[in-house]
């Protein structure tokens, strides 16, 4: 058996093990373990190198980053934000056809902007907005779809713990990665709103209009909510700006592990002044944070384990020098790969999907001309896969925000949320064609920079 053969093989093991319900940390480490024993004819490879793999996993101090961020927006979750967010989209946009949909959208980007995940945007905003949505006689289709795809900017809308995988992953620069997800963060929403305008027009009475809210009311509301823009500006600009230090040069307010230690400890504060958070709300968040954490660390030791083993087979070689040889365009590659994720979406979750597929990927990646640099095709890339993954996140059957939505929803067929989602679907992938075919809107603030 070849080393490619092995690979394969492995490879369908691991998703037969993933089918039946095994955890797909523990699938991947399994794969591996058993994949270096096969190759080697002896565990004792594999029991040599878990002390290594282990601290590689584990010691990188890039990584420090994931259960600082969680925090950030376990606090987040706790202290209100996202009553206040959306209570402010609400009154400025209620009153028009549509608008508390659109301000789902827009309070699920703010939200996403200081949480970093998708999950907890949508859990979230999902108990905050549905209730209004109802209210004002929104179908079940629209507003389970409108916030299952509103969800999926937690992970888009810098900080995401995603990005910050990803560009460990791949050895990438993590301000430069959060610069380059914010005009496709921007143009995700933008896309949401088109589709709910287009959606009410197509069908007037899917939706009703809240009354119009007084100035007074409107700025109040406005007020309340400049605690997020910021911390937000704080976090992310204090990270990816350049700032003029006079005789120390340009360099940045922050480091990302600051960043993130900053963002963490002022919306803490804002939760504790704001009376969000008490004793037992605040140990809610540290628990659920280090469970997060912990399991992510799972899914990598998985992963590590699993790549050491394709390491053996020497598949991501084979496979990069097979493309190259064969002289397919560097575009149908790329579109080969973003479809592989589009289908991997539909059975597994995101952060697996990247650990499992960017070792292979990656290397095929990096020997293809796309008129661009090596780090600049490397961040665009990474942006493009970030989309394509929070794709997944919505596409049925098994799209992890449609059943955190219906789970909320309490008697939507789960039917109505998958015919509600469709159109937001389509808005990602005409977004996904539009920064496959222009690099620069993902490039242009990492190239200001």
């Amino acid at each position: 058996m070849s080393g490619l053969e092995m690979a394969a093989a492995g490879f369908a093991a691991m998703l037969v093990m993933i089918a039946v319900r095994i955890p797909i940390a523990a699938a991947m480490a399994i794969t591996g373990f058993v994949g270096v024993w096969i190759l080697r004819g002896t565990s004792a490879p594999m029991l040599g190198m878990l002390k290594s793999v282990t601290w590689d996993a584990f010691a990188s101090y890039s990584l420090s980053i994931v259960p600082l961020f969680l925090l950030m927006g376990q606090f987040a979750s706790k202290s209100g934000m996202s009553e206040r967010l959306f209570r402010a989209a609400a009154d400025w946009l209620g009153h028009r056809r549509g608008g508390i949909a659109i301000a789902a959208v827009g309070a699920c980007a703010g939200f996403g902007a200081v949480s970093g995940s998708s999950l907890a945007t949508a859990s979230t905003m999902g108990q905050v907005a549905l209730p209004q949505m109802k209210r004002y006689g929104y179908s079940d289709a629209l507003a389970t779809g409108v916030l299952a795809a509103g969800g999926t900017l937690g992970i888009l809308i810098p900080p995401s713990i995603i990005l910050v995988i990803y560009a460990i992953l791949t050895e990438q620069n993590i301000e430069k990665m959060f610069a380059a997800a914010i005009l496709p963060g921007l143009l995700a929403a933008a896309g949401y709103v088109i589709v709910v305008l287009l959606y009410v027009t197509l069908k007037p009475g899917s939706a009703q209009r809240m009354p119009r809210k007084p100035w007074a009311q409107r700025m109040g509301s406005l007020l309340q909510v400049w605690p997020v823009v910021m911390i937000f500006a704080l976090v992310i600009g204090g990270i990816a700006a350049d700032w003029d230090w006079g005789k120390t040069g340009r360099q940045a307010l922050f480091t990302p592990i600051e960043g993130a230690a900053v963002g963490a400890v002022l919306t803490g504060l804002y939760g504790l002044l704001s009376g969000g958070l008490n004793r037992r709300s605040f140990t809610d968040c540290v628990l659920q944070t280090a469970q997060a954490t912990a399991m992510i660390y799972f899914i990598l030791f998985g992963a590590q384990l699993f790549n050491t083993f394709l390491a053996f087979t020497q598949t991501p070689q084979a496979l990069a020098e097979w493309v190259v040889a064969s002289r397919f365009s560097p575009m149908a590659v790329l579109l080969l790969m973003l479809l592989t994720y589009l289908i991997f979406g539909c059975v597994m979750d995101s952060l697996s999907m990247i650990l499992l597929t960017i070792p292979i990927f990656f290397p095929i990646i990096q020997g293809l001309e796309f008129g661009m640099t090596p780090d600049e095709t490397a961040i665009w890339f990474g942006i493009l896969v970030l989309i394509v993954v929070e794709v997944g996140l919505i596409t049925p059957p098994v799209g992890m925000n449609l059943f955190i939505i219906n789970d909320i929803a309490k008697g939507v067929p789960m039917g109505r949320t998958y015919a509600g989602v469709m159109p937001f679907v389509a808005s990602d992938l005409i977004r996904v064609a539009i920064l496959v075919s222009t690099p620069w809107l993902s490039l242009a603030l990492v190239r200001a920079m």
